[in-house]
């Protein structure tokens, strides 16, 4: 089918306010009449639930958890990008845009791109209004830091928690339209299967996940925010309930996906340990505007990094990128890391990771600042190193704590060990200016969807762009398709789509429950064997250590064979 973008007509910069200003409308009354499904509850199912139950449509909203918590929103820690140029360091709606453009590689949607940096002002508003903690200047102003890949200042921040507080954020608004009966919570259940009537969008196929239960929702509109694919690989910073199940049964119903390449690598992650993990924990990019990323210049170094000279360092992203240092695009940092590592010259154990080391300006720019407010004069190292100290521990603390108790090393005392970890993923189902999918009456918010990223290499835009989809896109972007439903009335589960698509599950689901019983059958059986033939085993057990120690000992190959 041919793909229609939907991009309204005029420069860019008042594309969305005259989509604004000329899409149809759904009055109050009709609203209520209207039902739509939210599939996942992250940032963007979290916040489009809350702000179309505030709107009075009849939303239901699902989770595969007990309640809404632990999204993968909640791993981005460092920050959300916004124009507000509180720094007064040359930021503005259009720097967002270019910057965002050209950190995905000129691979995004210009269109969707400006909307994003148009309305991230209001997301720090609105965020601010719920109360999100974020960090202030001494004076009570919103406070920033830096990100790699940009050359201003407009990171807003909760310390290490951003995505954390962000999610509380939007959860208290949900929780609001649930308290108030605008939002249906549907927790413990996963979409099986899309439902469509006429090329429609019409409802899922959930399963209880406590009972067992296949169940059939209706709704004049379905909505997947169910996340990214990050977890097609082996280890990732995903947590392992994120699975993509949901994106990948509306590709299969006929959704198209879009740029599923598109894999974005974090380079701060603390590196493998063991073959034990089933995920990896990302340590913000925050860090890298405060540590300084080396690693020996010496191959195959094993010294205490305390113990290596300055001269001995290798600060290879200072040397290679003078312009941006450690703040490079995570794309970049991230080759750089693994092509240190891969010529020999890692840290660590597995010699697969490189230095974050916070000491240089923990002591030369934080302690002497404080040494100065306090009027301390010619401060010694310990005392520049404790005052700088404390002024880490409050913007970073939490990740300091968190990295201490994975590894058990302290990094105020050595320094942190981070290697690259697949994160983000830009691909997803493709959805145009309005957010809907190839599917009518289907949308995709936040990670599920391909919009606005591109071959994305920055960091701080993700919880950006799930923010402005579920508060401030969609709201307005739906009712142009749903103007049109006010007359479609219920839609009845008994419907035969509703029946085929649920016996689909059944079948599917009775398919994998007799593979798995005969996996089990054919493990009971080789279990038996093994038991039965366990003397026999033994002996040859013995047998071939016997046959080892001989070619150990004898450089007569024929003594190996000689029975």
């Amino acid at each position: 089918m041919p793909l229609n973008s939907k991009i309204p007509a005029g420069s860019i910069q008042d594309k969305w306010t005259t989509y604004k200003s000329t899409c149809k409308l759904v009055n109050p009354a009709n609203k209520r009449k209207i039902e739509i499904i939210v599939v996942g509850t992250g940032l963007a199912g979290a916040s489009a639930a809350a702000s179309l139950g505030e709107l009075g449509y009849k939303v239901k909203a699902f989770c595969f958890q007990d309640s809404p918590r632990r999204a993968h929103s909640i791993a981005a820690q460092g920050g959300i990008n916004a124009a507000k140029n509180y720094q007064n360091d040359g930021d503005s709606v259009y720097r967002l845009f270019y910057d965002t453009i050209k950190g995905g590689d000129y691979r995004a949607r210009e269109a969707n791109v400006y909307r994003l940096a148009e309305v991230s002002t209001n997301i720090i508003d609105q965020c601010v209004a719920q109360g999100v903690p974020f960090a202030r200047e001494y004076g009570g102003l919103l406070s920033n830091r830096s990100f790699g890949g940009t050359q201003v200042q407009r990171t807003f921040y909760a310390a290490g928690q951003t995505g954390q507080q962000l999610l509380i954020g939007a959860y208290q608004s949900l929780e609001r339209q649930v308290a108030l009966g605008n939002v249906e919570m549907y927790a413990r259940h996963e979409m099986q299967e899309l439902v469509t009537i006429d090329g429609k969008a019409r409802g899922i196929i959930a399963k209880n996940l406590v009972t067992g239960a296949l169940e059939r929702h209706s709704a004049h509109a379905v909505l997947i925010c169910s996340g990214g694919y990050g977890n097609v690989f082996y280890l990732s910073t995903n947590a392992m309930g994120s699975n993509v199940t949901a994106a990948w049964k509306a590709h299969k119903s006929g959704a198209y996906f879009g740029n599923p390449c598109f894999t974005q690598i974090h380079p701060t992650c603390i590196p493998v340990s063991g073959d034990h993990q089933s995920k990896l924990t990302l340590m913000s990019e925050s860090l890298r505007n405060d540590g300084r990323i080396w690693v020996p210049k010496k191959q195959g170094d094993n010294r205490n990094p305390n113990d290596i000279p300055e001269e001995e360092r290798d600060y290879y992203l200072e040397r290679r990128y003078p312009a941006f240092g450690n703040l490079v695009p995570r794309d970049v940092a991230s080759r750089a890391a693994k092509e240190r590592c891969d010529a020999g010259y890692g840290v660590g154990a597995s010699k697969m990771a490189v230095y974050l080391d916070f000491k240089y300006n923990i002591m030369y720019k934080y302690g002497k600042a404080e040494a100065t407010k306090q009027g301390i004069a010619n401060p010694d190292d310990a005392t520049l190193y404790a005052l700088g100290k404390e002024v880490i521990k409050a913007q970073y603390g939490n990740l300091f704590e968190m990295y201490a108790k994975i590894t058990g090393e302290n990094p105020y005392e050595v320094p942190m060990r981070i290697y690259p970890a697949v994160h983000y993923t830009m691909g997803g189902l493709w959805v145009d200016y309005e957010l809907m999918t190839t599917i009518p009456g289907l949308y995709a918010l936040g990670e599920a969807n391909f919009s606005d990223h591109g071959a994305n290499r920055l960091g701080a835009s993700a919880l950006m762009q799930g923010l402005a989809d579920g508060y401030f896109v969609i709201p307005y972007t739906i009712g142009n398709y749903l103007a049109d439903e006010i007359r479609t009335g219920a839609i009845a589960t008994d419907h035969a789509a509703f029946v085929q698509a649920e016996q689909h599950v059944q079948s599917r689901m009775e398919k994998l429950l007799k593979e798995i019983k005969r996996l089990n059958n054919n493990k009971q059986n080789v279990i038996e064997f093994c038991k039965q033939n366990q003397n026999r085993f033994s002996q040859n057990k013995q047998r071939v250590i016997e046959i080892v120690k001989t070619f150990k000992d004898s450089k007569n190959l024929k003594n190996i064979f000689h029975v």
